[in-house]
């Protein structure tokens, strides 16, 4: 199940969840990383409509997603969809001049709240320090798990929470301790 490589549910959700573990920071990203994402497609569609950005930018996460765990998957692959059909809307509605600052107004200030959840809450940088690629690819998705789990208790297979946990609990372990030699 948490096999390696780039398909590896655990170790994506670990890395991830290792930058999340204040409840309150968890309920920002919750609410916050899908308005950047579909505000990210909005751009694309503003920006490069000729070359289905947009669409090919969708297509990746929902076909990663899927890739990653085929219930779930399926379903971010759905909101992939549905943000790419809504920012096709909106990009259409709104034209150039208007679209970019709903973009800039809506990234700002989303990812201002990310970042106050982490200085203020989880008192830690976010992922994207360490690995940009990563946790933007993974952000949506993770929020997704988190929001089945927590409503629904989703888990992709039978103990893929407490595995991640305990991977979760290692990787906050090894990151409290450089803190704490940093401090010494």
């Amino acid at each position: 199940m948490g096999g390696g490589g780039l398909l590896d549910l655990e170790k994506h959700f670990a890395f991830y969840g290792a930058y999340h573990s204040n409840p309150v920071n968890v309920f920002i990203h919750m609410l916050f990383v899908w308005p950047i994402f579909l505000t990210t497609v909005l751009l694309l569609h503003i920006t490069a409509p000729s070359v289905h950005a947009a669409a090919v930018a969708a297509a990746i996460y929902g076909t990663f997603y899927i890739s990653l765990d085929r219930r779930s998957g399926a379903l971010a692959a759905l909101l992939c969809f549905l943000c790419w059909a809504a920012s096709a809307a909106l990009a259409a509605r709104l034209g150039f001049s208007t679209g970019w600052k709903v973009v800039l107004v809506t990234q700002v200030f989303c990812w201002t709240m990310q970042f106050v959840g982490h200085g203020v809450f989880e008192k830690r940088a976010p992922a994207l320090f360490d690995n940009l690629a990563q946790a933007l690819l993974m952000a949506p998705f993770f929020v997704l798990l988190e929001v089945l789990h927590e409503f629904v208790g989703y888990e992709p297979y039978p103990g893929f929470h407490a595995n991640v946990k305990k991977l979760i609990d290692a990787k906050r372990k090894e990151w409290e301790d450089k803190k704490a030699k940093k401090l010494s």
